[in-house]
C-alpha cells in the first residue's frame, strides 16, 4: 500500500476577460454565483461571516465561513469539512483578470485524500470555466448541474 509523502493541493486558474472588479464580484454576490456554480446561498460573502450554500440538484450544501475578503483581490473561505479555499484575482489588463483558486486541507486515509484532491481539481476547474462563460459571453452552461444528471434528487 501507498501511503502520500505530502497531502495535495489543488490549484486552478483561468484568464476571465473582465475587470477584476467584476470577477471578484461574481464570488461574492450570489446573485451572480448561482449563475455558474451553486444555486442557492443564505448571503453575500463578508469576512467574519458564515453562509449556506446549497446544490439543490443535488440535495447538498456546504457551510462556509468568510475568513478572509480583500476587496476586488482575494477572498479566503473554510468549508465544513477543514478545508480552506482561496481565490486570488490577479489584473492583467483593465480588462483581464487571472483567476487562481486555491484549495487545501484534505484529510482522511490516503486514498481519500486524493480522492476529494481530484473532485476539488474538477468542480473548481468548471466553475471557472462556467464563470468565463458568463462574464465574457453572457452564457448559462449549466456545468455543475449537467456534471451527474443522474445523481439529481427527485422532486
Amino acid at each position: 500500500m501507498q501511503t502520500l509523502n505530502y497531502i495535495p493541493v489543488v490549484k486552478t486558474e483561468m484568464l476571465i476577460r473582465r475587470p477584476a472588479a467584476a470577477v471578484f464580484e461574481a464570488f461574492v454576490d450570489p446573485a451572480i454565483t448561482i449563475k455558474f456554480w451553486f444555486t442557492k446561498s443564505s448571503g453575500k460573502l463578508e469576512a467574519g461571516k458564515r453562509v449556506r450554500w446549497d446544490w439543490e440538484m443535488y440535495g447538498v450544501g456546504d457551510d462556509i465561513y468568510v475568513k478572509e475578503i480583500e476587496q476586488n483581490r482575494r477572498i479566503v473561505i473554510e468549508s465544513s469539512d477543514g478545508t480552506t479555499v482561496e481565490w486570488i484575482f490577479t489584473p492583467r489588463s483593465d480588462n483581464e483578470t487571472i483567476v487562481t483558486i486555491t484549495n487545501s486541507g484534505f484529510t482522511g486515509t490516503g486514498d481519500e485524500v486524493v480522492i476529494r484532491a481530484l473532485d476539488s481539481t474538477e468542480g473548481y476547474t468548471m466553475v471557472l470555466c462556467g464563470l468565463k462563460a458568463l462574464l465574457e459571453h453572457n452564457v448559462v452552461l449549466n456545468l455543475v448541474a449537467d456534471k451527474a444528471p443522474d445523481a439529481h434528487v427527485q422532486r
